[in-house]
């Protein structure tokens, strides 16, 4: 099969030990990342499949449409809202995907969590400049941690709360408010509890038509001057501009982000970047060896099951296959 592998910024396929699962076909890896729908379909236009990492290009029924030889899209881990599922269904493009692991992005979360907490990232600068401390950092011990949607990383990240002698205060829809209640974990009455509460606030929701801007202003505002917000989640959880107003604001205090808008950004072009009670990382979260090396290796076989004519973790199996462009390599 011609394979595209899409977004690959720190060349990192070609050196993990699953890639040699795709010995045999023809596979082109891009580093970086294109927006412009005329510029990916000429990409992408001799592809019969697509190795899709997390949700850095979107696949949209126009571009689709201009796709004629594509059969298959493999995505590492889930497939969410940046792909047109209904549109690759009508088209007779196979969507398949994995499963993800909580591990990676809880640990980046609680990494922010120390990093903003002890004022990491802003010492180490001015350390580095000839400066000595300039700033008092808060311990954990004692405070309250908010974990908003209590699912597999929500649960990690209260039990590191837990660890480090937090309060561990849980919301979110009746099954997140159920699992963090058998856990023996406190539920929060209402969001407004949660908000006013928490000391650390760590968003841990799936991004949906409903979560959409779910956080707004006045929701940032109910939190105390010195709490912190973390969002390792998505970015538009948050209304637009929400964040950046309520922390010039000092409702909360500080933020943590591993997420934005529009990825990659490049040239510091972001608000939250300006500002020095913002620790920032570039969608880390999931970009971890072992974690890079299970996704990628559910992806591959599910283009080599594929191949074989034996498609397995189809999202779409309504799906109507298109006649190949050209013949695969060991297909049905």
């Amino acid at each position: 099969m011609k394979i595209c592998i899409l977004d690959d910024s720190q060349d990192a396929v070609r050196r993990l030990a699953c890639f040699s699962l795709l010995a045999g076909h023809e596979v082109t890896v891009h580093r970086d990342t294109v927006k412009d729908e005329g510029a990916l379909a000429e990409r992408l236009a001799l592809a019969q499949a697509v190795v899709l990492i997390r949700e850095r290009t979107r696949l949209t029924d126009s571009l689709l449409a201009r796709l004629p030889a594509l059969e298959l899209v493999s995505q590492t881990g889930g497939a969410g809202n940046h792909l047109d599922l209904e549109a690759c269904t009508r088209r007779g493009v196979t969507v398949c995907q994995g499963q993800g692991s909580p591990v990676a992005p809880a640990e980046l979360t609680w990494a922010l969590v120390l990093a903003s907490m002890r004022h990491v990232p802003l010492e180490d600068r001015r350390l580095r400049a000839g400066h000595w401390q300039s700033t008092v950092g808060r311990a954990l011990h004692g405070l309250t941690l908010g974990v908003w949607g209590y699912g597999k990383i929500g649960r990690l990240v209260a039990g590191y709360g837990k660890a480090f002698g937090m309060q561990v205060l849980a919301f979110g829809r009746e099954g997140s408010l159920a699992r963090a209640a058998a856990d023996g974990v406190a539920v929060a009455a209402g969001r407004a509890q949660l908000l006013e509460q928490s000391d650390v606030l760590c968003l841990h929701l799936r991004l949906a038509p409903e979560t959409r801007g779910l956080v707004g202003a006045a929701d940032l505002g109910r939190m105390k001057p010195d709490a912190l917000l973390v969002n390792t989640s998505r970015a538009e959880l948050i209304a637009p501009g929400a964040l950046e107003a309520a922390l010039r604001a000092g409702r909360p205090g500080f933020a943590a982000v591993d997420v934005f808008e529009s990825e990659p950004v490049l040239g510091a072009n972001h608000p939250l970047l300006r500002l020095d009670n913002v620790v920032a990382t570039p969608h880390l979260g999931y970009v971890e060896q072992r974690t890079y090396e299970a996704y990628f290796r559910q992806a591959f076989e599910n283009v080599l099951a594929y191949a074989a004519g034996k498609p397995v973790n189809v999202v779409n199996p309504a799906v109507k296959p298109r006649a190949s462009a050209a013949p695969l390599s060991g297909s049905r």
